[in-house]
């Protein structure tokens, strides 16, 4: 009987859904009611994914990056033989290109990509999807970040509507946008695998939405989306596994650009230390459960100046404790240039309190 009555319930519950169906859409499309009736559910497009696709690709651009040099001398061309038959011919010079992506920021011209994508550059062309080009000019680059913020005189320019990377979940579906391998603009899908990805070893600071999107060669510097076409990541490597692409979330991309727009650079602290994460080892030896252990300190920087020495364990810096060396080094880099920074350290098991100024963090060659 108790069976019975669950069929019967679910017998009703599919003649609900389909009385729902016909009163809401009388216009005699089943397939396309049924569609719009599971995106109203379940949040999932009724049509795919073209319209978050029509909002954001116009913004995506391709990246040219172009580098000059001389070419290795050619010997034959100071054989008088060889000048007499093919003429005097000056030696070439080397002309090398690689191929990015760009987000196009705001209608003034800002583009956003990633430093490698220009490192090195003499030229930078950028390319629109509507088929106009134009030289770049770039306007500064964030070594430790991967991004660099370029200018370009165009007119009419479609800016990529700016998400929320911070409301970015695993399992969220995401779009990757670029021009992987010169082919032109590609669109590749899949999902949020994790967020707070770090200790990648690619960037000094590591903050990666981690997708299965494909984030093929030519995509860095391209637009990671979310369902509505959004901007939420700028896509910046791959790994050397299949399934794992890794994209900048824009909150850090934004606030890196906003620093190069005002300024022309990126400005963070710096202590001169060189600190690890504690090994159940090293807490045992330093005498502290937590904190990072130094191993070596930059001379008359401001952690030797404080005196800060090799050996030592720091377990609070600006009044925040410090976890790991990752959180250290954020903590680090966000104080102001000049700041007088408390901080605990532990030495042979005892604590003790200094005061550091904190000093400009210095540019990665």
């Amino acid at each position: 009987m108790r069976a019975f009555l669950f069929v019967v319930q679910w017998i009703l519950i599919g003649l609900g859904v389909a009385v729902v169906a016909l009163v809401a859409w009388p216009s005699g499309d089943p397939a396309g009611a049924l569609a719009e009736l599971r995106q109203r559910l379940h949040g999932v497009p009724a049509r795919g994914y073209a319209e978050a696709v029509r909002r954001a690709a116009p913004a995506v651009v391709a990246v040219r990056a172009i580098t000059r040099g001389d070419a290795p001398v050619n010997p034959l061309t100071g054989d008088p033989l060889f000048r007499r038959f093919f003429g005097a011919t000056a030696d070439a010079a080397r002309t090398e290109s690689s191929l990015g992506s760009g987000v196009v920021l705001d209608a003034t011209g800002t583009v956003l990509t990633n430093f490698h994508v220009i490192e090195g550059a003499d030229q930078v062309v950028v390319s629109l999807a509507d088929g106009r080009a134009a030289n770049a000019r770039v306007v500064g680059t964030d070594p430790d970040t991967d991004v660099a913020v370029l200018a370009v005189e165009l007119t009419g320019l479609p800016a990529i509507e700016l998400g929320d990377a911070a409301a970015v979940r695993v399992g969220d579906i995401v779009l990757a946008i670029g021009n992987p391998f010169g082919i032109g603009q590609t669109v590749t899908q899949g999902i949020v695998s994790a967020t707070g990805r770090n200790r990648v070893g690619i960037n000094t600071f590591e903050n990666f939405i981690q997708t299965d999107a494909a984030i093929n060669v030519g995509n860095s510097g391209g637009a990671l989306v979310d369902v509505h076409g959004a901007l939420i990541g700028l896509n910046a490597a791959r790994a050397d596994s299949d399934g794992i692409g890794f994209a900048i979330p824009i909150t850090i991309v934004l606030d890196v650009a906003r620093q190069i727009l005002a300024t022309g650079s990126v400005t963070r602290g710096w202590l001169g230390i060189d600190a690890r994460d504690l090994s159940p080892s090293l807490a045992r030896l330093l005498g502290t459960e937590r904190g990072i252990a130094v191993l070596g300190v930059m001379r008359e920087g401001p952690a030797d100046r404080a005196g800060i020495r090799p050996g030592d364990a720091i377990v609070a810096i600006d009044g925040h404790d410090i976890g790991d060396s990752r959180e250290a080094l954020e903590r680090i880099a966000a104080l102001r240039p000049g700041t007088a920074v408390p901080i605990t350290g532990v030495r042979t098991g005892r604590r003790y309190e200094v005061t550091a100024t904190a000093a400009q963090r210095p540019r990665r060659p």
